[in-house]
């Protein structure tokens, strides 16, 4: 999956533990070996903190919602928001599905750079500019 500029940044910025992801590929890790897991344990910790700050209730799909509408506010075509979530199906069904095997990497890229100067613009208060980039023509 693609990466905006701005997760690329955050993720070289994290920092690295010993035998972390340069021996063993992984970016979260909290032993250096495996994958993070206790989610559960994490979430309850989360909703924790969201309780004490008084913040309304909040779930693990709220980031993915809020991704999904903000790239639909910005024009970002329906089937291009589906396929950066890893949706199966949605707007492109029956035929077109079966069919249609295009990964659309390009135009995935391209929301998720769009989503990356728009969170940026929102973090830093900076105006949004009006120069918007297209997606990169396929050769």
């Amino acid at each position: 999956m693609p990466l905006s500029e701005s997760a690329l940044r955050i993720l070289e910025a994290l920092p690295q533990i010993e035998g972390g992801r340069t021996s063993v590929g992984l970016v979260f890790t909290t032993n250096g070996k495996t994958a993070v897991s206790g989610f559960s344990k994490a979430k309850r910790a989360f909703d924790k903190a969201i309780d004490a700050a008084k913040l309304d209730h909040w779930t693990l799909h709220d980031p993915r919602r809020s991704c999904a509408s903000g790239m639909a506010s910005l024009g970002i075509a329906p089937h291009i928001v589906e396929s950066v979530l890893n949706h199966r199906s949605g707007t492109i069904k029956g035929v077109a599905r079966v069919y249609n095997r295009y990964n659309y990497l390009s135009e995935k890229t391209s929301a998720l750079q769009a989503w990356g100067r728009h969170l940026d613009t929102l973090i830093s208060g900076a105006e949004a500019g009006n120069v918007v980039e297209l997606a990169k023509a396929r050769g």
